[in-house]
């Protein structure tokens, strides 16, 4: 395999050009003409990630977060960015990341992948980057086939998405019917989702302050910023087999998530 031709494959699916203007998806390092041998698909860059694609053999690791978001003047060991980068540049490991515009796009994006694991149906953009076109934007918009009890459907999702827990709004009086999602943090979407009519939010990465919002209009659900995009290793890998299906490709083993609970 060709990187480019991998890569042309997952940008046809979310091109560049959709993330958002602080991102940095893309090519990390790599040349875009260099043989691949295998591929080690992660949500973050660590060390230990790149370590396991180092044991494997593997010259080229996808992943969802860039590790590098900004400009790098100097090389300090004592930070872990920097590490990383020597790391794979030593060892001749290309990094490509996949991030925004993989959270902009309908169709086999991050928010899909949640929408099918919680069970959503008749899905769209919950926030559309324009009203001419309504498969790309931010967030996403579903009902159940079925309205479950709110503690019914937290429970639910704790076990669809392997939580180990889930921080919440108080309850409202009704059954869940219409679901917004957003991966990662999605706070800036509430008000989207309040006048979508949707019965609850399910997001990471909000603030204390930021849960009173809800204002009993919505439940608001913080399932944590790696738990609500985990699976969006198994995404690339099945954009990856589906196009490639003899090309060596592997989900990393590696937790990369830097929040433990007690």
């Amino acid at each position: 395999m060709i990187l480019r031709d991998i890569i042309n494959h997952l940008e046809s699916i979310a091109p560049p050009h959709l993330q958002e203007f602080y991102d940095n998806s893309g090519l990390i390092f790599g040349n875009l003409d260099q043989s691949i041998g295998g591929a080690l698909i992660s949500l973050d860059c660590t060390e230990a990630v790149v370590d396991e694609a180092i044991e494997l053999g593997y010259n080229l690791i996808i992943s969802h977060h860039p590790i590098v978001f900004s400009g790098i003047k100097q090389f300090d060991p004592s930070n872990y960015v920097h590490r990383v980068v020597v790391k794979a540049i030593k060892n001749d490991i290309a990094i490509y990341a996949i991030h925004t515009n993989l959270d902009n796009v309908l169709d086999h994006g991050v928010n899909q992948k949640i929408a099918e694991k919680i069970g959503l149906i008749d899905c769209e953009i919950l926030k559309p980057k324009t009203p001419e076109n309504k498969t790309i934007g931010s967030g996403i918009l579903g009902s159940l086939s079925e309205p479950m009890a709110p503690k019914k459907f937290l429970a639910h999702i704790k076990q669809a998405m392997l939580l180990a827990t889930i921080k919440h709004t108080a309850l409202i009086n009704k059954k869940i019917s219409m679901v917004a999602v957003c991966g990662g943090s999605g706070s800036f979407l509430l008000a989207d989702a309040i006048s979508a009519r949707a019965d609850i939010f399910i997001t990471s990465d909000y603030k204390y302050h930021e849960f009173f919002d809800a204002n009993g209009k919505i439940i608001i659900a913080d399932i944590g910023h790696y738990e609500s995009e985990y699976f969006t290793i198994e995404l690339l890998f099945k954009l990856l087999k589906e196009k490639f299906p003899k090309f060596a490709a592997r989900c990393t083993k590696v937790v990369t998530n830097p929040i433990n609970y007690y």
